[in-house]
């Protein structure tokens, strides 16, 4: 089939997991052409040919948390003179592929393309569980507000898709019909990792203005193996106990495979893999990012990690590490059979759109 897929450039969790999916169907011998916006157009354009470049929403952090005022005003300034060219892209681009059916992870153009075109349209994220899935108040408790700011988002993002493939590693009870959930999408390299039991943290964090993160965990005296908060290393910088390392996706695989435990923000992605490893988490999420909180919230009320406002008390790290056998233990009952499921129910989903089923 010819497939119209929208990927949003938002964090990058939804271009890995877009991946993947990518890769099936190009396997599967689907004709492709790829909407991106943000960091997600230079990783999918390294893997795939056909991947446009499009004008999205993005967030401000500073200090760990989200910049609601600053990113507002720069979502207008940069949609003044994203949304024509996005419109004229959009014209030249998909009138020559005449696409059957959309596939969007979060992503709108490709969303209002398939509606303005009547054509079946599918939406695999982790998102959409905000709005399609019951909450529970120990969740939400203390973040109503940024719940249901959150919630209204999310329902407006992609309303009326013909199917939701929600993944996450927590199962709350739907509310919504055409929905069903699945495990988190996982990197092949993920897949081909081999879990050991090391003795070293392993912690990542990209927001600025969290300066004090590496003195906390100084004063724990663990040995810590940091990633994103020193982005212009080349080469690895010992200090005492704290290993900074550059970013390398492999290297990185192998800290993950290797550690203790992990400790980084509340991001699905991340957590996603945590969990299928069998790696303990703590979750420290964004400030008024609520789908942080909810992931964070979720973890440690599976008892797979634990989650925290910030890491201002070195208390906060050893209390996480003197439970790390219980959430192993917690963990061992995971499992998932890599990505069969989920890409079984998009197979499914082209199937039926093709037979004028959607």
């Amino acid at each position: 089939m010819k497939i119209l897929y929208g990927v949003v450039g938002e964090g990058m969790g939804h271009a890995m997991r877009s991946r993947v999916v990518l890769e099936h169907l190009l396997a599967g011998g689907h004709t492709i052409e790829i909407m991106a916006s943000g960091r997600a157009v230079d990783f999918l354009s390294k893997r795939f040919d056909d991947v446009n470049r499009i004008h999205g929403l993005h967030m401000i952090y500073e200090e760990n948390r989200v910049r609601r005022g600053k990113t507002l005003w720069s979502n207008v300034l940069s949609g003044a003179t994203g949304i024509p060219k996005n419109i004229a892209l959009y014209f030249e681009s998909i009138s020559s592929l005449h696409p059957e059916v959309v596939i969007s992870d979060f992503e709108s153009w490709t969303y209002l393309y398939a509606k303005a075109h009547r054509l079946p349209v599918l939406s695999i994220d982790n998102m959409q569980i905000i709005n399609r899935a019951v909450i529970p108040s120990h969740i939400t408790e203390g973040h109503e507000t940024d719940f249901q700011i959150a919630k209204a988002f999310v329902k407006s993002k992609l309303p009326f898709c013909d199917e939701y493939l929600v993944t996450t590693f927590f199962r709350p009870e739907l509310r919504k019909p055409k929905t069903r959930l699945f495990p988190p999408i996982l990197r092949p390299e993920i897949l081909a990792a081999k879990p050991s039991q090391g003795e070293h943290l392993l912690v990542y964090q990209t927001a600025e203005g969290n300066d004090g993160l590496a003195e906390t965990l100084r004063h724990t005296g663990l040995e810590c193996h940091l990633y994103g908060m020193r982005r212009d290393l080349k080469e690895d910088v010992r200090e005492g106990t704290l290993l900074y390392r550059p970013f390398s996706e492999q290297g990185f695989i192998d800290d993950l495979a290797s550690c203790k435990a992990v400790v980084a923000g509340g991001g699905f992605t991340l957590m996603g893999e945590c969990v299928y490893l069998h790696k303990p988490m703590l979750a420290i999420p964004l400030a008024g990012q609520f789908e942080q909180v909810l992931n964070g919230r979720f973890l440690a009320h599976e008892g797979f990690g634990a989650m925290a406002d910030n890491l201002s008390d070195p208390n906060t790290v050893f209390q996480f590490v003197e439970r790390v056998p219980e959430f192993s233990a917690n963990l061992a009952r995971y499992a998932q059979d890599g990505n069969k499921e989920l890409l079984g129910a998009v197979d499914e989903f082209l199937d039926r759109a093709a037979a004028g089923l959607c």
